[in-house]
């Protein structure tokens, strides 16, 4: 556990049903090896480095890996069942490029270096749509705050939501900061974009997506 953990509380799922059997096994068997080490969480990894925040089922993260051999990965998800999911993926894919912390992203943000990351994706979180809920909201101004401190000059921070009250929220408190510039359509999915399963449930139920393009100013 990274010790700054026992400061934040978490709100939300930890793990769902289940899990079958070959992911109980992944869990047990592949995890260790790829789990980030809070003493030293760069360890093992290349030059070029990109972050998830909150990968979900692993959809994204997986296939970003797959094109981008050369680029390390981590990604943070503190639900069981969709880091297992990720775990088989790396298996089925044999990929070598994922580190996981499989926790809340928060305590990593505080540990992780000065201008680490090339990218750093935050792909349709939880959205606590109450009012009386908003400070649940992952954006703020302590986290993106350490996203700004993490990336490298002209680096990316992606945020992707299909909650006009969310996008609008991120809009307002990345400008507060006021270390990025928002760049490119609003409307249009990332380069090499592949549907996650949280877009395709919003499709159907009839909202839109955005995607935020935020460039860290040097």
């Amino acid at each position: 556990m990274i010790e700054t953990e026992r400061r934040f509380q978490f709100y939300g799922r930890r793990k769902g049903k289940s899990l079958r059997r070959h992911h109980s096994e992944l869990i047990e068997a592949l995890l260790p090896h790829l789990r980030v080490d809070a003493a030293d969480p760069l360890r093992g990894l290349g030059e070029r480095r990109w972050l998830e925040i909150g990968f979900g089922g692993g959809e994204h993260l997986a296939r970003q890996a797959e094109l981008h051999p050369d680029v390390s990965f981590i990604g943070a998800e503190p639900f069981v069942n969709g880091v297992a999911k990720l775990l088989a993926l790396v298996e089925e894919k044999n990929l070598a490029n994922v580190r996981i912390h499989d926790s809340d992203a928060r305590p990593l943000l505080e540990v992780l270096p000065d201008h680490g990351f090339e990218r750093v994706y935050l792909l349709y979180p939880d959205p606590w749509p109450k009012a009386r809920h908003n400070k649940r909201r992952f954006v703020s101004g302590e986290t993106l705050a350490h996203v700004h401190r993490i990336l490298k000059p002209g680096g990316w921070f992606l945020f992707a939501s299909d909650i006009d009250d969310y996008v609008a929220w991120t809009r307002d408190h990345v400008a507060a900061h006021g270390g990025f510039t928002e760049e490119g359509d609003a409307s249009q999915p990332y380069e090499n974009w592949i549907e996650t399963r949280y877009e395709a449930k919003a499709r159907r139920e009839g909202r839109g997506s955005h995607y935020l393009r935020f460039r860290r100013n040097p």
